[in-house]
């Protein structure tokens, strides 16, 4: 699994025109899971990315985690496929590592509900499969890209 984070001040995702989610400060996490990925892989970012210091304390120092910002962050968990893009021949990348949806969808949906339990709130997602529009400012800016198989 990869997960690309962007510390936000805000963010909204739509679908057709329509505020599917939103959130306030917090985090965007956009998850690709590969035709690879497990359970292992899902469990090694639901310990890291709750304790992401990627938050300033009180002196503008990144050191506290979502769970430490006051009030504690909102999290918005969108589907990535391309993520996995394999651009090493031609133009046209490749998307043959992502996962297909029968494998890909139940790793998402659990990964939302363990990160939900994980924060004791819920968390914001897109649409699996949609064409989602995704407006956000990125606060600082920070973005953090995290690959289960770099451990």
């Amino acid at each position: 699994m990869k997960v690309v984070i962007q510390r936000v001040s805000e963010a909204r995702l739509t679908i057709d025109g329509t505020v599917y989610s939103e959130i306030g400060a917090g985090m965007v996490i956009l998850l690709g899971i590969s035709v690879d990925d497990t359970a292992e892989d899902m469990d090694y970012l639901l310990k890291k990315i709750p304790k992401l210091r990627i938050f300033d304390d009180e002196s503008g120092v990144m050191n506290l985690d979502i769970t430490q910002t006051d009030p504690s962050g909102d999290i918005l968990l969108v589907s990535q496929f391309t993520l996995f893009a394999d651009t090493r021949k031609g133009n046209r990348p490749s998307y043959i590592g992502a996962a297909r949806p029968e494998q890909a969808i139940p790793l998402y949906e659990q990964m939302v509900e363990k990160l939900s339990e994980s924060l004791g709130k819920r968390v914001q997602t897109g649409k699996f499969g949609a064409d989602m529009k995704v407006a956000l400012v990125n606060d600082g800016p920070v973005t953090i890209i995290i690959d289960s198989k770099n451990r």
